[in-house]
């Protein structure tokens, strides 16, 4: 039946979508949430609502997917910081506002990012997702969406999926999905991705490094982040110009996880030393 209601909207919208020079804009509102117990450190409820406060502007962000048939481009919005409200609270020396790049028709990713100061050009091969269709359904603004979900691998240094690590009970609980950060952090080997696409939209695109159904993927819930599209626009009047990024040092992204987690290691080392040599590294994770 699912596919069946899926052929019938392509049928619909490859007619509307068929020409050469289709264009489209999705602006996606991304949210994060973490744990606020802040490294085990007691804090009243007044002191985790100013901290969450300041997180805010990394917790909240707002993306613009410009797209083509096969290209797109997906950046941070930019925005103007409110008088009196200082930059907020970063993680570690990442400034974001990076820029993602896919072509899904050669399977080229490409990733503009500053760390640290530096810029870095990330390039990998865009592989093919290994998606599992379902038959769910739910409506997303006028499109009617289809459910999909994957297994995805996580980095050690994906902040967002990281938690405290409750060494009380770790001799009770299963760690074969959890993986060490430092004493205090860890991280789940693998999390559930779920997607929702719309046929309606016959692209094979979304948010970031996602792609590879047969629609717009309009949400993604990807651990504690959700990553959902409050607005589209096709052929807007204004001609999108899509270009690769060329700004920052051209890097795998296995040299460029050599270059963040030599980083990691070199600030433990000095907030180490700080602490007089006891190891509570980790805590500015959260």
């Amino acid at each position: 039946m699912k596919r069946i209601i899926t052929s019938f909207f392509l049928c619909i919208s490859v007619a509307v979508f068929s020409q050469a020079n289709f264009q489209g804009k999705a602006i996606y509102q991304s949210k994060t949430t973490v744990d606020t117990d802040f490294g085990g450190r007691q804090m009243s409820e007044e002191q985790k609502k100013r901290i969450l406060e300041r997180m805010k502007n990394m917790l909240e962000k707002t993306y613009i997917l410009n797209f083509t048939k096969k290209e797109s481009i997906y950046k941070e919005e930019e925005k103007l910081e409110a008088p009196g409200s200082g930059r907020g609270f970063r993680f570690g020396g990442f400034a974001g506002g990076g820029t993602t790049y896919k072509n899904v028709k050669e399977g080229k990713l490409l990733e503009s990012t500053e760390f640290f100061g530096k810029n870095f050009l990330i390039t990998e091969k865009a592989e093919q997702p290994k998606w599992e269709l379902g038959s769910e359904t739910k409506q997303i603004g006028n499109y009617t969406c289809f459910k999909a979900t994957l297994v995805k691998k996580t980095s050690a240094f994906d902040w967002r999926n990281m938690r405290r690590r409750n060494r009380d009970n770790e001799e009770k609980k299963d760690t074969s999905n959890v993986k060490k950060v430092t004493d205090e952090v860890e991280i789940p080997k693998e999390i559930v991705v779920t997607a929702w696409y719309t046929p309606q939209i016959p692209v094979s695109n979304g948010p970031g490094e996602y792609w590879g159904l047969p629609g717009l993927i309009l949400e993604i819930n990807e651990g504690r982040t959700t990553i959902l599209c409050s607005e589209i626009t096709m052929n807007p009047s204004d001609k999108i110009d899509i270009k690769e990024p060329a700004k920052g040092k051209e890097i795998t992204r296995e040299e460029y996880n050599k270059v963040v987690k030599e980083k990691m290691e070199e600030m433990r080392e000095r907030f180490r030393s700080r602490r007089g040599g006891n190891d509570r590294g980790g805590r500015g994770f959260h």
